[in-house]
């Protein structure tokens, strides 16, 4: 698998795993690490994580994991995110769900992300989701401080809009070297606010996180997501290939933009099913017969 070069110095698998449903899979220590070198073995050596993950759970147990093969630590790298602070029975005192991006906060949060993966470094620290409150020359103070710290060796975004990533990028010494954000044929958004033409006009790679919009497009709910499965039934045929996993997969990897896909599944053949359709190529009508199925309305 091709790695995707996010700065001079930083590369990541053409595709990561995201482990944000590590908890539900009731994985042992062991079968996780087994789990991480399988994948590692097809290529993905890029795993997606948060402090919030499992109801803070999810980051501890890929530490225990890699606690018994220590070594395995060195050819991996670890993506986490932090900002979201969410109501649990951990935190019986918040009463709603709110975004924190304190100096404190941000510096504080990384520690427990370093006791939890039992590292002494994240590869790449995402800021989880953008926030009135967020003030950006706080925010830079604490990535200059991880960084020369060497406990925060790159950073990013999530599903901040071009405007927030500007702004904030504006006040740091360090570069913001990718925007993690959602992206299927079903939830075109980033399509369709500039955000994807933005980042293409400043180099910058995106991941996308949800490529089967939350099921959606696997279990069609709805008349959208009907549409969209039909016309990725025949694109499948056209193609010839024995899913419309694969055809999402292709859609989302041949976006101009240089998209980087996030696999959450536990299952290691849907897994290498959707690295295969890395090489998939779609026509451009193809292509934008699956857009025209998501929108409903026809190109003008």
């Amino acid at each position: 698998m091709k790695q995707i070069s996010l700065s001079s110095d930083f590369s990541i698998s053409q595709m990561v795993h995201g482990q944000m449903r590590i908890n539900d899979w009731h994985l042992s220590s062991d079968q996780l690490l087994g789990q991480m070198k399988t994948i590692a073995s097809m290529g993905i050596d890029t795993f997606d994580n948060a402090d919030i993950y499992g109801n803070y759970t999810c980051e501890a147990l890929v530490g225990d994991a890699l606690a018994l093969d220590p070594s395995f630590r060195n050819s991996i790298k670890i993506i986490t995110k932090c900002g979201i602070c969410i109501q649990s029975d951990k935190f019986p005192q918040r009463q709603i769900q709110f975004y924190d991006y304190s100096y404190d906060y941000i510096v504080g949060q990384v520690e427990k992300s370093l006791q939890n993966l039992r590292t002494d470094r994240i590869d790449l620290l995402l800021l989880h989701r953008p926030s009135y409150l967020l003030n950006p020359a706080e925010v830079a103070s604490a990535f200059d401080k991880l960084h020369a710290d060497g406990k925060v060796l790159h950073f990013g975004v999530s599903n901040f809009y071009a405007h927030d990533f500007s702004m904030l990028q504006s006040y740091c010494n360090v570069p913001l070297i990718t925007n993690q954000i959602e992206v299927s044929p079903y939830c075109l958004e980033h399509l369709e606010n500039g955000n994807l033409s933005y980042l293409q006009e400043k180099r910058i790679r995106p991941m996308a996180y949800s490529p089967l919009a939350w099921g959606k497009l696997v279990h069609p709910d709805c008349e959208k997501s009907h549409r969209i499965v039909a016309e990725l039934d025949r694109v499948a045929s056209e193609i010839g290939v024995d899913g419309i996993d694969k055809v999402i997969f292709a859609w989302i990897a041949q976006h101009p933009a240089g998209i980087v896909p996030i696999n959450g599944s536990g299952n290691i053949d849907r897994i290498r099913r959707s690295i295969e359709a890395l090489d998939l190529r779609l026509s451009a009508e193809q292509w934008q017969r699956i857009l025209v199925a998501s929108r409903g309305v026809r190109l003008p």
